[in-house]
Parts: structure tokens; C-alpha cells; sequence
């Protein structure tokens, strides 16, 4: 599985992230599906999403019914890239993103629902 996201988009995740530190923030993704090519078209946030020292949540009860939704991002700003149980056990759509300090493109990693890696293309 391959994960194509806009540079442009991770800029903008980029900042957000750093701009909540210590806080963890959390992200809802857009975009489309091919395969084994997931295609990021955008990132929103979701209604009465949360983030704290050590986790970000949202209500999935409060979502429309959107199957551009196919994905989420949250920062990790422990630094530790990997899923935790939480955030598998929690896991919304087909793609789980991760970012953590120093909050640059090297430090966005991909999951997919078995908590393995996908690679990421910056578009």
C-alpha cells in the first residue's frame, strides 16, 4: 500500500502541529482510493475534536455520512512514531497518520489498520 500526499497539505500539517505542541491535535483526511494507492486530497478538522498532553479524539457519532473520509492524522508530540494500542484500537478509515517532532516530512509515517507501515509519496 502507497499513501500520495500534496506537500503543500503536510506544510500546513506541519504548522498546525507545532502550533499545538506540547498538545497532541488530531485530523480527519479526504481523498480516494485505488487499490493499493491512497490518493490525500485534504485535511480537515473534526467536529468537537480534542488533543491533550497525551491524546486526540473526536466523536465519530458526530460525522456526516462522507466516503471521501478515509483516514486520520495526529501528532504524537512524545516523538514516538508509532501507533499506540489506543490509537489502533481507535482507528477510523483506511489510513492512520502520524507526526512528531522536530515536525518536518521526515517525521510523518503512515499506518494501515494492522499497524504496519505504508510508504508515504510527498506529491
Amino acid at each position: 500500500m502507497e499513501l500520495q500526499i500534496p506537500r503543500e497539505l503536510v506544510n500546513g500539517i506541519i504548522e498546525l502541529a507545532r502550533g499545538r505542541h506540547p498538545n497532541e491535535t488530531i485530523l480527519l483526511l479526504r481523498g480516494k482510493m485505488n487499490k493499493n494507492n491512497i490518493e490525500i486530497t485534504e485535511s480537515i478538522l473534526p467536529p468537537f475534536g480534542v488533543g491533550g498532553k497525551s491524546f486526540a479524539t473526536f466523536r465519530t457519532s458526530m460525522l456526516p455520512f462522507d466516503l471521501t473520509l478515509i483516514g486520520t492524522l495526529h501528532s504524537h508530540p512524545s516523538g514516538r512514531l508509532s501507533p499506540s494500542v489506543g490509537d489502533l484500537h481507535n482507528f477510523f478509515g483506511k489510513v492512520m497518520v502520524i507526526i512528531g517532532p522536530p515536525y518536518k516530512c521526515e517525521n510523518l509515517i503512515a499506518y494501515n489498520k494492522s499497524g504496519e507501515k505504508i510508504t508515504v509519496n510527498l506529491t
